[in-house]
């Protein structure tokens, strides 16, 4: 790729001490088919080795914070026609980018999510977010949402609607998406697929993570978008633990 090309995706990861599985992702990334794309890590005070990882790795880092604050710092950075927001602990294939070209070129999309796969072996866990993915194929007709950990977005139009939200404590992803889709529809990718971790899950418990979600909605239908800590939310601090039904991704 020349100098004078122009970069097609701005990959987007807010981090906090992501040590142990930010290398995979950067990995992954490195590893691609499709190589138009640049890499921006929005940190929020890593105390671990985060910085010099991504550093290492040719990512471009700067200032973070809660998760739509790091997101819309890499978004200023950005370059790309897309961006492409990912969590640190999510891993992708080699062809992603060069799927998720072909998609939205193919379909003349801006909005854009993914189809999503724990990782884990458990059969709880694959109902759970097969479950999800459900909600959100339906979804993306009549009431649109996308998980934080994957939301592809043309650089337009997040400029369009002004980015995340952040003064919203949680949910800010849903909150772009439902914006965002004033404009252009979203839309449920298929292929290409993200790999998600189920580390919050096993931290909170899969039953009482799930409550909660369906409580976010609920608040979010009846009183509007969380504003306050009225639930509960941690980022980062969820270093994964090895089960019998679950794998580590770093």
């Amino acid at each position: 790729m020349t100098r004078t090309d122009p970069i097609a995706f701005s990959i987007v990861i807010p981090t906090l001490n992501e040590a142990e599985l930010l290398p995979g992702l950067l990995a992954d990334l490195e590893a691609q088919e499709f190589r138009s794309f640049e890499v921006i890590v929005a940190d929020a005070g890593s105390t671990d080795q985060t910085v010099e990882m991504a550093t290492s790795a040719g990512a471009r880092v700067v200032a973070g914070g809660m998760p739509g604050i790091g997101r819309n710092n890499g978004a200023r950075a950005a370059t790309g026609a897309f961006l492409v927001f990912l969590d640190a602990d999510v891993r992708i294939s080699r062809t992603f980018l060069a799927d998720l070209h072909e998609q939205l070129e193919g379909r003349f999309l801006d909005l854009a999510t993914c189809q999503i796969v724990p990782l884990s072996d458990s059969s709880l866990d694959k109902f759970l977010h097969s479950a999800c993915m459900a909600v959100i194929k339906v979804g993306q007709y009549v009431d649109p949402h996308a998980p934080g950990f994957c939301i592809v977005i043309s650089r337009r139009l997040f400029e369009r609607v002004g980015g995340f939200d952040e003064s919203l404590r949680l949910a800010e992803d849903h909150d772009l998406v439902r914006r965002a889709s004033q404009f252009r529809p979203l839309r449920v990718l298929d292929e290409p697929q993200v790999q998600v971790s189920v580390r919050r899950l096993e931290k909170e418990g899969r039953l009482k993570l799930a409550t909660k979600y369906v409580g976010v909605e609920l608040y979010r239908g009846l009183v509007g978008e969380i504003r306050t800590d009225v639930f509960d939310y941690e980022f980062a601090n969820f270093a994964p633990k090895l089960t019998a039904g679950s794998r580590s991704k770093g």
